[in-house]
């Protein structure tokens, strides 16, 4: 992909933002297995993660004031991560701006779907990769939401409703994930193989 001369730029760093995603899972997996706290990590790096998504929604959205807007959220963002994690959420997941992350990401998302209505052309959606990243973000944000945005306040829960609650966020990622992938696959061209019968 990155030799195709119209690949948008959000899609040439959409690779390096999914390997530092996996290296992020390998390094929390290897702190829980020895009992050391991951929360810190995965602050920063969810953190990063919603300006990350902010940034793609910004190349893929039209309107210049959205766009604009859209700087400015991810200017803010971080900064109100900073202040609840020292004031209000110290030592715990921050769940309130993780909360804001997700609102943030949804409505951009709906306003790029606004716009792709909007629009008086038609647009091929199977081979709009914006497309697939936005349905995506929409559908795990929405979904994961409710359960990540509580989940502080889950821990006294029964185990088993705590591990469905995780098979659940599981579902979700893979569900994203798999998105993505048709993000990129969709814009490549596959040859039809002729069989001689």
């Amino acid at each position: 992909m990155f030799f195709q001369a119209s690949l948008p730029r959000y899609l040439k760093t959409f690779p390096f933002f999914l390997l530092l995603t996996i290296i992020i899972e390998i390094i929390g997996d290897l702190l829980v297995k020895r009992k050391i706290d991951s929360i810190p990590m995965y602050n920063i790096f969810t953190t990063f993660e919603f300006i990350f998504y902010l940034y793609i929604l910004r190349r893929i959205i039209y309107n210049v004031r959205v766009k604009k807007l859209i700087v400015l959220l991810m200017a803010i963002y971080p900064v109100l991560v900073l202040i609840n994690m020292l004031f209000f959420q110290e030592n715990t997941f921050h769940t309130n701006t993780y909360s804001l992350g997700c609102l943030l990401i949804v409505g951009a998302c709906i306003y790029y779907f606004y716009e792709i209505f909007q629009t008086t052309h038609s647009v091929n959606l199977v081979k709009e990769p914006a497309f697939w990243i936005c349905s995506g973000l929409l559908f795990f944000y929405t979904c994961s939401f409710p359960l990540v945005g509580l989940w502080n306040h889950l821990y006294g829960l029964p185990r088993i409703i705590l591990l469905n609650l995780n098979a659940v966020l599981q579902i979700l990622n893979i569900l994203l994930y798999s998105l993505f992938s048709i993000a990129f696959l969709c814009r490549v061209r596959f040859r039809k193989i002729r069989t001689v019968l």
